[in-house]
């Protein structure tokens, strides 16, 4: 693997906003996420569970509903009253719609998919119709008094103390007549609404039950609770010969550490989130046909997108948060030591910059240049570009005015090799090239969107020489563009999975790329195919453990010295396949490649394979080579982001 210097960073005081509501669609198979910040994920549950597409959060938008229409199409609404629909090609928002009724605190959609019901803080609901392009508003249904069919009134008692009112977080109306009410008292309530009687119930904890989910068969529902437990509750017989069911609670769950805000129900899974920042896909074993690594248990905590980027030159780096930027230095040391040791600083890493966005906006993205003097962000409606100066110890910032409105909505910035080209992928599927100049830029080209797509690009990869522009989008394609003589190329052959990470080697000008299903491909951009290496492996296959690591590869780099070596992290390991030595097979140990250090150097060619894995830095936002011998590592330890959270609700344990 070689010997390096790493820096171990732990700086990056990255925390991840709370989970405030999930809706699957089963249609397609993806599963939308909304953050207290207002950003709204999509995973592609058959993609590996995947995040392929986002939406920036905005400070006015604080989502308290979510749901999903016929045709894939997505709405949301919140606190500020608005009904938002999300364009799942382009990116952005499609539109948004006041509701006139206050902050919206439910929605759902109609079984034939084409109304939309918005629940209201005024009481009302309003009844919209999906039309193709938009929603029209129908009808409003008034807070109703007297004409109710039935009041069901729950019981007051709260813990045991009867003055505290109790309060109904979420209901489920069955087609049966069934309706099941989860409350602040720790209760799961069954009700007959023919008569509207109690027919059972259940205290399932000591705390508020926050959130319900049932399935499509109706014969399963999970809820959670603000202890951190989510329950699953199934329909069975009463005994093996009987026709009569009854629902009964089978499972519970602690995945979380605070409370559970949101659940999904999954035709093959029970899906959950909350103030942890969890993203938790439990599959229901019974559901799955096969017992391998599908029915293993899923936590998403980090996006699948990178927020760190460097700059080799002046060993810093650029991390991105929700409103701001930090740039730091890293800190050096002149000791030295064995392998494995860890070496004291003589120079402590800085803090050299805090740039605030204005704004109510999140940041999208964000880059540094390689040489460090230039730094690049957008939000949705702005695109910023710095240039910093450097003295001694000093820095300071200067902003490149009157950027165009094209730039705007950039969903990947990336600067070239000689930090003179700045590359900006929009989120209408355009390519902008800009030189930089000093202080100033000038609009070199755009690349259209290929045959009137407007798909976006959501990765980036330039070539060290500056001639070759890889792009990527949504839809798992892949272009590469001749930046010298400004047109396309060629395209990549399709592939079923999207892609998580390219980039471009050195000398060779091979084109690598990740797939979220764990397959890696090498390409060859000046001969406009797959090369030999990259058929061999697929011929052969990826070791069965490879390709059952649950987060997807988020950066590829290359050895400026050592061209067979590919560099690839995920967020749990770090590998380097040296491209020279033979493939491990599944009857191979991928975890421990190389027998001890005393056996003669033949013994060890003999049986190393050519995947080097390293699980030592863990959860892994970044990794990257500064130089041939020193790499930088930004590491998360979950442990410090649950520090920064709201305390949980404290349980009594026995005994004490």
């Amino acid at each position: 693997m070689g010997e390096f210097k790493v820096h171990r960073v732990r700086f990056f005081n990255y925390v991840p906003s709370g989970i405030r509501c999930v809706a699957y669609n089963n249609q397609s198979n993806r599963l939308a996420v909304s953050r207290t910040d207002g950003t709204v994920e999509i995973y592609n549950l058959s993609a590996n569970y995947f995040q392929e597409k986002f939406f920036p959060g905005h400070e006015s938008r604080a989502t308290e509903a979510l749901c999903w229409a016929k045709g894939q199409r997505l709405f949301s609404g919140g606190l500020n009253g608005e009904i938002i629909e999300y364009d799942l090609q382009a990116l952005n928002i499609k539109y948004a719609m006041d509701a006139f009724g206050g902050p919206i605190w439910s929605m759902a959609v109609s079984p034939c998919g084409s109304q939309l019901l918005v629940g209201c803080e005024d009481g009302s609901v309003k009844l919209f119709q999906i039309t193709p392009d938009k929603i029209q508003f129908e009808r409003n249904f008034d807070r109703q008094k007297r004409s109710a069919v039935h009041k069901m009134l729950v019981d007051r008692q709260y813990m045991g103390v009867s003055k505290r009112k109790c309060i109904i977080w979420g209901v489920a109306f069955l087609s049966d007549g069934t309706v099941i009410s989860v409350d602040s008292a720790g209760k799961v309530q069954f009700w007959d609404s023919a008569t509207g009687t109690l027919v059972k119930n259940h205290l399932i904890a000591n705390a508020d039950v926050q959130s319900i989910a049932v399935s499509d068969q109706e014969d399963s529902f999970v809820v959670g609770t603000a202890e951190g437990t989510v329950f699953h509750f199934q329909l069975v017989s009463v005994t093996s010969n009987s026709s009569e069911k009854q629902w009964v609670r089978t499972k519970p769950f602690q995945h979380h550490t605070h409370d559970v805000r949101a659940v999904a129900h999954s035709p093959t899974a029970l899906i959950s989130g909350g103030t942890d920042t969890h993203l938790v896909i439990r599959p229901l074993m019974e559901k799955v046909e096969v017992k391998n690594y599908d029915a293993a248990l899923r936590k998403i905590t980090f996006p699948h997108r990178r927020l760190i980027s460097c700059s080799k030159k002046r060993h810093l780096l650029l991390f991105q948060f929700a409103h701001h930027l930090e740039l730091w230095r890293l800190g050096s040391t002149v000791a030295t030591g064995k392998n494995g040791d860890t070496l004291p600083l003589s120079k402590d890493a800085d803090h050299l910059l805090h740039l605030k966005t204005k704004g109510p906006e999140n940041i999208i993205c964000s880059c540094i240049s390689p040489c460090g003097s230039w730094i690049a962000y957008s939000t949705t409606s702005r695109f910023f570009l710095y240039r910093l100066n450097y003295e001694h110890d000093n820095i300071s910032l200067q902003r490149v005015s009157k950027m165009p409105a094209f730039l705007r909505s950039a969903l990947q910035i990336l600067f070239s090799e000689d930090s003179t080209k700045l590359f900006v992928a929009s989120n209408q599927g355009s390519l902008h090239i800009i030189r930089l100049l000093e202080g100033s830029f000038k609009h070199l080209h755009t690349f259209q969107p290929q045959s009137g797509t407007v798909e976006s690009m959501c990765l980036l990869a330039v070539s060290p020489d500056g001639n070759w522009l890889a792009a990527s989008g949504t839809s798992a394609g892949v272009h590469v563009y001749n930046i010298k003589h400004l047109k396309l190329h060629c395209t990549v052959p399709a592939y079923n999975f999207p892609v998580t990470a390219l980039a471009i080697a050195p000398s060779t000008n091979n084109l690598v790329i990740a797939h979220s299903d764990q397959q890696v491909f090498e390409y060859s951009i000046p001969d406009k195919q797959y090369t030999e290496w990259s058929r061999t492996i697929q011929k052969q296959g990826f070791h069965y453990l490879w390709l059952q690591r649950d987060t997807p590869i988020t950066h590829i780099s290359f050895h400026p010295k050592r061209p067979m070596h590919i560099l690839l992290h995920d967020a749990y390991m770090f590998c380097i396949i040296d491209k020279s030595l033979p493939l491990p097979n599944d009857k191979t140990l991928l975890y421990n490649p190389l027998p001890p250090t005393n056996e003669s150097d033949v013994i060890r060619r003999r049986t190393a394979h050519a995947f080097k894995i390293s699980k030592i830095y863990k959860p892994l936002l970044f990794m990257d080579l500064l130089d041939e011998r020193t790499l930088v590592a930004v590491e998360r330890p979950l442990d410090d982001i649950i520090a920064q959270l709201p305390p949980p609700i404290k349980k009594k344990k026995f005994g004490t």
